[in-house]
């Protein structure tokens, strides 16, 4: 970041690769597949580069970089509210299977897996953007409670009731497919 911060295109371009998956994953997870997604990761990496001079290394970087993400997530949504736009689901024909191979399963269980998934990802879209960013940041990101909290700006034991609120929502709407 120091080196950023004194302008250094290569060091800021080596930290966009190393961290554009951890951007792009939390971003199109919170927001669905849709356009915005790029853009909100491109002006996460921009307010990085603006802010590099006065970057004080507090916590891990990675931190710091998601408080930007969430800021920028939560602002698109709320946005989005505003608009009454409807968000676009990972898959809007719903008909994409993968091609088969031998190593895959049949093509029922590709079926129910597809089926499963989706009803994952509508539910946790589904959930308030707190809850959802913190399952997000656990399940995808596989963060700390600790890390978690830094990102969310909340203590640990809020942290722990939030992802408790929202995996009972989860268990609820997903109850269909809980049940063997």
């Amino acid at each position: 970041m120091r080196l950023i911060g004194r302008g250094d295109t290569a060091a800021f371009e080596e930290l966009i690769q190393r961290h554009q998956s951890l951007v792009l994953g939390t971003v199109s997870r919170m927001l669905g597949s849709n356009s915005d997604v790029e853009d909100i990761a491109q002006q996460v990496f921009l307010r990085v580069w603006k802010s590099a001079e006065r970057y004080v290394a507090r916590a891990k970087f990675t931190t710091w970089l998601l408080k930007i993400t969430r800021n920028l997530v939560f602002n698109e949504l709320r946005r989005a509210k505003r608009r009454a736009h409807v968000p676009m689901q990972s898959d809007p024909e719903g008909d994409e299977m993968p091609l088969a191979d031998e190593a895959t399963s049949a093509p029922d269980a590709a079926a129910l897996e597809k089926e499963l998934q989706a009803a994952v990802d509508k539910a946790i879209a589904e959930l308030p953007e707190t809850q959802r960013m913190a399952v997000i940041l656990r399940r995808y990101e596989e963060l700390s409670y600790e890390e978690i909290g830094e990102v969310l700006e909340l203590s640990v034991p809020a942290v722990k009731s939030v992802l408790f609120r929202a995996r009972t929502e989860l268990r609820q709407r997903l109850a269909q497919y809980l049940q063997a």
